[in-house]
């Protein structure tokens, strides 16, 4: 890996920064600086300048070197500017919560590099799990520019959104200690793209895919990847798993999963418009790369957060919706809606509080408040039916 005079600028130097991007930019001959405020982690990478990355699955590891690279933080606002006035790429991976600060950066960047009547375009790949990133960030960024410069914006800026398939497990306390710049991650790299997002051409990166038609990568990732991860979790949790892989080899489990993704599969292709079978080969993948031991991803990571997870039109309600539009009756997306209200991770706040939801209104109103499910529904009425068999330890 290295570079050729080609400069790439990734805000966020986590896991899908250092785990996906640093990688996929430097292959295609970028130097890749990394915008963060883990100061040990900046250090790391500016001391070496790169990093090791592992690529694992259960045939073994590969060992990368993933370089040349440099580091700069947040709070130095000049060089920050600095490096988004000159890039050539950009992309972001620092989280949602991350985005008005983000905007404020890229911004004053902009601002000098728009402030020349004429340059080259400058894309922006929005890696965050967000509906509708790439808009929302380009507004952010109009709103911290002047009106004089917002033309030359949209003629010279492209805001481009992504899904992220690439897993990357949370390093231990230990691994994170020995070296802060360290970074596991399956082998999987693709890494599909709205093509409407550019302005000019799309940059040749190592497994960038630009696609026509994007929501439906976006159901896809939804979907099949998230919801399958999700059915996993829920009821790999009851059944007394710790790791995915687990859950996955648990008969039981596996045959909802199987069942879930037909169902999804059904809703997704009706909705979008797009050939089952595209799915159902995603989905095969998925069966393998979800078997990876060797990510360690653990169950409580998989279902953290559920009262997001479980939103109407989240990866298990939005599936059971799609399905029940493309006429099927979603019993095993229920089964899996049912599990995640069972879920009381005591290693997870979200789901205590989703636990005084249901004590407080009831599983039939906390299944109106959260997942707009009307108890007397088809939908609601089966999963009321599979909470109270889970909760005899009844399995279908």
């Amino acid at each position: 890996m290295g570079g050729s005079g080609r400069r790439a600028v990734v805000l966020g130097a986590g896991n899908v920064g250092r785990g996906f991007l640093g990688q996929l930019f430097s292959e295609s001959g970028y130097e890749v600086a990394f915008v963060d405020i883990d100061r040990p982690l900046l250090e790391a990478l500016n001391a070496r300048r790169g990093y090791r990355l592992r690529l694992v699955d259960n045939a073994g590891a590969l060992e990368l070197w993933v370089g040349p690279v440099r580091a700069l933080h947040a709070e130095d606002k000049d060089g920050v500017a600095e490096a988004v006035a000159g890039a050539d790429l950009m992309a972001t991976s620092a989280g949602v919560r991350a985005l008005p600060s983000l905007a404020r950066m890229v911004a004053a960047g902009l601002a000098r590099r728009l402030a020349q009547p004429d340059g080259p375009p400058l894309n922006i790949i929005i890696c965050e799990n967000l509906k509708d990133a790439a808009r929302r960030f380009r507004d952010l960024v109009t709103a911290e520019l002047p009106a004089s410069l917002h033309g030359r914006l949209s003629e010279r800026v492209g805001f481009v959104d992504t899904v992220i398939g690439r897993m990357v497990p949370l390093l231990t306390p230990e691994q994170r200690a020995a070296d802060p710049a360290f970074i596991v991650a399956e082998p999987y790299k693709e890494l599909p793209v709205d093509r409407a997002g550019f302005v000019g051409e799309v940059p040749a990166v190592v497994g960038l895919e630009a696609c026509d038609h994007f929501p439906a990568y976006v159901a896809r990732k939804l979907y099949i990847h998230n919801g399958g991860h999700a059915v996993l979790a829920y009821l790999g949790y009851l059944r007394g798993h710790v790791y995915g892989y687990e859950a996955l080899e648990d008969p039981a489990v596996e045959r909802l999963l199987l069942a879930a993704w037909r169902e999804a599969e059904a809703g997704v292709a009706e909705a979008y418009g797009v050939p089952r079978e595209w799915l159902e080969a995603h989905a095969t993948d998925l069966r393998r790369r979800f078997a990876n031991r060797a990510l360690g991803d653990t169950i409580i990571r998989l279902a953290r957060d559920p009262l997001r997870k479980l939103a109407p039109e989240d990866r298990l309600v939005g599936a059971a919706r799609l399905a029940e539009r493309a006429g099927l009756a979603p019993d095993a997306l229920a089964w899996a809606i049912a599990a995640a209200y069972r879920f009381d991770s005591l290693e997870d706040l979200i789901a205590a509080q989703l636990q005084e939801r249901v004590a407080t209104l009831g599983l039939a109103g906390a299944l109106e408040a959260v997942s707009h499910i009307q108890p007397g529904e088809p939908l609601g009425q089966r999963v009321l039916d599979h909470y109270a068999r889970l909760s005899r330890g009844e399995w279908p």
